[in-house]
């Protein structure tokens, strides 16, 4: 299987600027050390300011990227620089990624008694596997738990023990990342990488032996917190998805009375200590599946307050969207659309609809219930899946009159989706609202390539879309498309409000308006020049020269060789004990 293509233009829309532009430089200089692909997954490692490389991950199918993850502590918006820089070595030199078996081929190529040896040796050369393992093994091979024959939580399903030493192990080892000032977080993906084997269990129906792995790792954390609560670690993140994971479990588990206090007894005693709200566990324990309002819902007698007999809090949506997702699982589906329903879920209701085959009704529901571009999109997808090609188109043009954050994803799937089913006028609108969401010089060209004749008013209106608008990565897209039609001011404008940071926007300005604009080329060069050259950083003596070759270029377009030669002769009077500056001005390019 190969990679799925991705464009420069794909990196930059998942990446700001600033992390493009670095993620550039990584890459240019040789910074992605070693990049592998084993199946489906992708991983290098890139050097930066840590010792040890960052890792990052790639996961792909068929038809596009999935997953992309680095170990560096970078939270803002898009890909790291890391992420970036891995992706332009996939997109300009594919060659040199090493292609290596799967584990799965691996293993394939081993008979059982070298399978046993092979794990040996590894936990003899990394003992702390043996914890792993072990804790596999149990859940692997351990017998399902039989809820009725359960008296209290206290009766062990099976040995938590190795869960336990797990969980103190990743705080211990917090404590020395931490000392040693790392950056990224030790302690959460570790941790809910544990959490999330007790909602597998969850996922398979096991509610009992999730509840046990959960209580393990939930007490033991807690106990052992104030290794690491010294340096200041945050759970917030942690404890919430402690709240869902026990909220899933309750809800899938087979409780008895004396059960459920235990259960009650410990959340409540947990969030006092870590001063957290487990009130979504603690109210899906107290209702259960017996809770009057809700078996009411569930056989489709749907009231004003839906699910609720009192004041609904505000994790309601929460555990609504907990239980659609074991009644899902259960098959239960028409229970499901009442309590979706019910519940003002409005995208699970829909989509169940037309996964269920009843694409009209679907779409009768969505012309009035929907709200946001989200779920027409989510609805749109599961027709589409469906076979309700039309229909699917229909729902999207809806939800792109809507509100929501994926004007430019909707925008971009109706236009392939219209273009497929010969509907130019509505691929050239939808295509139209997209770039109006997301403007780009490769939307812009597909949108002149559909327009056709009419290109002239489509353009017309595209240009007065991209005037107004408006972000922090906006300059470097007006000014490709301004360049491209030749609105040399236009694109001065933006160059004129631009920092250092964005040198090669402004010079791709002043090359096109050297010939047209050269006083303000030569002040715009000349000034940025200076400033370097009176500061006396020789580190960016070559960004003043080249500032300084813009200008002679504009100097002699317009005919003034004469005026460049005298201002040059007084910029190398100033500045005559600056020798590396000086001998770069004397260079035969610089006459």
């Amino acid at each position: 299987m190969s990679i799925p293509k991705i464009s420069e233009f794909t990196i930059r829309r998942y990446a700001n600027a600033k992390s493009y532009q670095r993620g550039e430089a990584y890459f240019e200089s040789g910074a992605v050390d070693t990049i592998t692909r084993r199946g489906n997954f992708l991983q290098a490692e890139v050097d930066g300011s840590e010792a040890r490389p960052y890792r990052v991950n790639l996961s792909f199918d068929g038809h596009s990227l999935t997953s992309a993850t680095c170990t560096c502590a970078y939270n803002l918006d898009g890909w790291c620089k890391h992420i970036v820089a891995t992706m332009l070595v996939c997109v300009r030199q594919p060659e040199i990624i090493e292609h290596r078996p799967t584990l799965e081929q691996l293993l394939d190529r081993l008979d059982h008694v070298q399978t046993q040896r092979l794990v040996q040796e590894l936990v003899a050369e990394h003992p702390q596997l043996i914890e792993t393992i072990d804790r596999h093994v149990i859940w692997m091979t351990s017998p399902p738990p039989q809820p009725k024959k359960l008296k209290s939580l206290r009766q062990n399903i099976f040995d938590t023990n190795p869960v336990r030493r797990k969980v103190r192990q990743i705080l211990h080892d917090a404590v020395r990342y931490l000392e040693d000032g790392c950056e990224e977080d030790p302690i959460a993906e570790e941790l809910l990488s544990l959490v999330q084997t007790a909602v597998d269990l969850s996922e398979r129906g096991e509610g009992n032996k999730a509840i046990a792995v959960l209580e393990a790792i939930t007490s033991t954390c807690i106990e052992n917190w104030y290794e690491v609560a010294e340096y200041g670690a945050d759970y917030d993140e942690i404890a919430w998805e402690f709240n869902n994971a026990w909220c899933e479990a309750i809800l899938t588990a087979e409780l008895t009375s004396e059960e459920k206090v235990d259960i009650q007894v410990n959340l409540e005693v947990w969030q006092d200590e870590w001063d957290v709200d487990f009130g979504l566990s603690l109210e899906a324990l107290r209702q259960g599946w017996d809770y009057p309002p809700l078996v009411q819902v569930l056989q489709g007698k749907i009231g004003e307050k839906g699910a609720w007999e009192a004041k609904i809090p505000d994790y309601a949506d929460d555990l609504a969207l907990i239980r659609l997702k074991i009644l899902e699982r259960q098959e239960r589906y028409q229970e499901y659309l009442y309590l979706a329903e019910a519940e003002g879920q409005t995208r699970q209701y829909l989509t169940m609809l037309g996964r269920l085959g009843r694409v009209e009704e679907a779409v009768k529901v969505a012309q009035t219930e929907m709200n946001s571009m989200e779920e027409a999109f989510a609805l749109g997808k599961t027709l589409k899946e469906q076979g309700a090609l039309q229909q699917a188109l229909h729902i999207a043009q809806i939800g792109l009159q809507l509100s929501g954050n994926c004007q430019y994803e909707l925008g971009i799937w109706a236009s392939d989706l219209a273009q497929n089913l010969g509907n130019k006028t509505t691929a050239l609108q939808a295509k139209k609202i997209a770039f109006q969401a997301h403007p780009s010089l490769e939307e812009y060209q597909n949108i002149q390539e559909l327009a056709g004749e009419d290109w002239e008013t489509v353009k017309a209106e595209l240009i007065k879309i991209l005037r107004v608008y408006s972000s922090w990565e906006s300059a470097a897209v007006k000014v490709d498309i301004y360049l491209r039609e030749g609105l040399i001011d236009d694109a001065i404008a933006i160059a004129k409000e631009l920092t250092h940071y964005h040198s090669d926007i402004i010079h791709r300005v002043m090359n096109a308006a050297i010939s047209y604009r050269p006083e303000w080329v030569i002040s715009q060069a000349c000034r940025r020049a200076e400033l370097i050259m009176d500061a006396a950083k020789a580190e960016y003596y070559d960004a003043a020269v080249e500032w300084l070759r813009k200008a002679r270029a504009a100097y002699i377009a317009s005919a003034r060789q004469a005026d460049w030669l005298k201002y040059r002769a007084k910029i190398m009077e100033i500045h005559a004990r600056k020798r590396k500056l000086m001998g770069m001005l004397q260079g035969r390019d610089m006459e």
